[in-house]
């Protein structure tokens, strides 16, 4: 069975092409930011619990292609996912107890949901998080314009509240991660819907929190207006959407930097390959040379000079291939000044590798509480994952080149000196 690690790594390609390719543009709420949150919240809940690792693989595995579907149809689209899903575990040599456990997952997703094992409960629960998070407002109105333009609907603001209210009123987390982190956030929103559309219809409604008091609603006679309460309405109004976009910038600038540093592992890994590759390879060269050819060259003294090129070569390549993969550490210790002047990036190991716990625990505190230092950290973190980059590659293109270029005189000269020890 392969790594596990690098199907996922697959896969996520596999399903980012899907969606760049495939899946139509006026998908607004089912795109991959979407596959991302299902991600990211499959992950989180599973993370509170001990699952085995084949089945946390197929459930993150389910995650990435559950939504893949909508490249192909839209309603009915967990058939189509779960078969997308299938061909691609199929060609990576998955098991078929994992698979079919992947398209359970899928499939358990559907409308109404009907999940049996955990890790489906899981799936279904991740599927749902964003309606107890704080962008619930934000994704039920691209999930409306959505509807709207795929099937060429005029869905009014009040007929929408009113399908979520039902939604909301008949919607259930099953996993105790869910229940207790995502539901009272669901149950606000409700309560804040309800609300709205008490005022619209004037209309006492029950509640579990109590009854939302009664307004007039007269053709002839509006009910007058307290301007200072509206005025503090709509500052709080304002205030909620400010925060909204706020918390939906903060994680998409958490998802951009998450998304590089993870490209930058990935490029870091590929090159860390193709180091070994050439090591591998010019070593195996030079065992050759020094085991089998070196005591043939007092027979053929006119091998000598080609001899002693492929020799060098593969030795310069050895080196440099070696000088990529090099690790270069630094001291591992920072100072209290160092955090209160932010000189010092607590994101990478090497800085702080031979402190003590506690002194680490309470530089990363002082860091998260400053939003400033935490951004440069980061900003600073994937800087440096790319200066370390383009010193690995360019050691790499020499050590490549050397090969190349180098094997090429090699065997011109070892051709000339059978040539002339012919005559």
């Amino acid at each position: 069975m392969k790594d596990f690690s690098s199907i996922i790594e697959k896969a996520t390609h596999t399903v980012r092409q899907i969606f760049a390719d495939k899946v139509p543009s006026d998908y607004y709420f089912h795109d991959l930011h979407h596959t991302l949150q299902v991600v990211e919240a499959a992950t989180q809940i599973s993370a509170s619990m001990s699952l085995p690792e084949e089945d946390r693989f197929a459930l993150l595995l389910a995650a990435w292609f559950h939504d893949t579907g909508y490249s192909l149809i839209y309603e009915g689209h967990e058939n189509a996912s779960a078969e997308i899903a299938e061909r691609f575990c199929v060609s990576q040599g998955v098991d078929q107890a994992i698979l079919s456990k992947v398209k359970a997952c899928i499939l358990a997703t559907s409308m109404p949901q009907s999940p049996v094992t955990l890790i489906e409960e899981i799936l279904c629960d991740a599927d749902m998080s964003h309606l107890g998070s704080g962008q619930y407002a934000e994704e039920s109105k691209l999930l409306r314009k959505e509807i709207n333009s795929v099937f060429n609907k005029d869905i009014g603001k009040k007929a929408w509240r009113r399908t979520n209210i039902n939604f909301l009123q008949g919607h259930r987390y099953f996993t105790p991660f869910a229940r207790q982190h995502f539901e009272p956030v669901k149950q606000a929103h409700l309560r804040a819907l309800l609300e709205k559309d008490a005022a619209s219809k004037g209309t006492v409604i029950e509640t579990p929190v109590g009854k939302i008091e009664d307004v007039p609603d007269s053709a002839e006679k509006p009910a007058p207006v307290n301007e200072s309460k509206q005025l503090v309405g709509e500052e709080k109004v304002k205030k909620n959407r400010d925060k909204a976009a706020q918390t939906r910038t903060e994680r998409g600038i958490a998802t951009m930097f998450r998304i590089m540093s993870e490209n930058h592992v990935s490029l870091s890994q590929m090159a860390d390959t193709k180091a070994n590759i050439m090591i591998s390879v010019n070593t195996i060269v030079l065992s050759i040379l020094v085991s089998v050819l070196l005591g043939k060259l007092q027979y053929y003294p006119q091998f000598i000079l080609p001899t002693a090129i492929l020799a060098l070569v593969c030795l310069t390549a050895v080196i440099f291939a070696i000088r990529a993969t090099r690790p270069n550490v630094n001291s591992g210790i920072f100072s209290e000044e160092d955090i209160r002047l932010k000189k010092v990036n607590l994101l990478f190991f090497g800085n702080f590798f031979n402190m003590d716990l506690k002194d680490y625990e309470w530089g990363m505190k002082e860091m998260m509480n400053d939003s400033e230092y935490l951004y440069d950290s980061m900003i600073k973190d994937i800087y440096y994952l790319g200066k370390v980059l383009a010193k690995k590659y360019h050691f790499l293109r020499i050590s490549y080149n050397v090969f190349m270029f180098g094997l090429v005189l090699a065997v011109l000269a070892f051709g000339i000196a059978s040539f002339i020890g012919m005559k």
